[in-house]
């Protein structure tokens, strides 16, 4: 797998951080199972803020400071029981390991629902632990998304199939980690299907008038 298109670097380093929600964390954690180049950033990442907090002076902190925090780690019932930050290489088929909780070991075994012409949806249930969206889309061959923006951050992550845009060809692997000032109009390639996992801020902005009218159908 050729991986052209990876992580914007500040997504690596609150990805690194911790500072990503459960929706865009496994996204990320996802394209990492299918991305060495990133996995090295991400380590590297991980490595300067070790370094960063080895140079800070001790704080005192109070002799019960680690019962309470395992505690609150035990009894929290919104923490998600996933890992998603994958050490290594972790693609055995067509879905990553850090999805496989979500959608199971196939993407033949995805529950599609009818969108639009041509567009099937799968909405992940994240249970209300985060304020992001997380679904997945099944795009027929050569169709053409309407050109739209984005109310935030929106990352997609191709699965099979393909799409081009502005930013070139986006195959198995590759990540569209992109910003609300983005606009752009997917097209997918011939032949295949394209099968994403997205992860959204807010609903995507379609410019023209008709998609803003089916948007609440569509549901994207």
């Amino acid at each position: 797998m050729s991986v052209v298109h990876h992580l914007d670097q500040a997504t690596v380093v609150r990805y690194a951080s911790g500072d990503l929600d459960e929706a865009f964390s496994v996204i990320v954690a996802s394209h990492l199972a299918m991305c060495s180049t990133c996995r090295k950033a991400v380590r590297a990442a991980e490595e300067l803020g070790g370094c960063l907090l080895d140079k800070q002076d001790d704080a005192p902190m109070s002799d019960d400071l680690f019962d309470r925090l395992m505690d609150g780690i035990v009894s929290d019932p919104t923490s998600p029981d996933v890992d998603v930050r994958p050490a290594a290489r972790s693609v055995d088929g067509d879905v990553p390991l850090p999805l496989r909780r979500y959608v199971g070991p196939s993407l033949d075994g995805v529950r599609w629902k009818r969108a639009a012409p041509g567009i099937r949806r799968h909405r992940i249930d994240l249970g209300g632990r985060t304020g992001s969206s997380l679904y997945m889309l099944h795009i027929a061959p050569g169709m053409a998304l309407p050109e739209h923006g984005h109310g935030g951050n929106e990352m997609t992550l191709i699965l099979s199939g393909a799409y081009n845009d502005m930013f070139g060809r986006f195959g198995p692997g590759d990540i569209a980690d992109l910003d609300e000032d983005v606009e752009h109009k997917p097209i997918v390639e011939d032949g295949a299907a394209c099968v994403c996992l997205v992860a959204t801020e807010a609903p995507t902005r379609f410019k023209d008038v008709v998609s803003r009218l089916l948007q609440p159908i569509v549901g994207i």
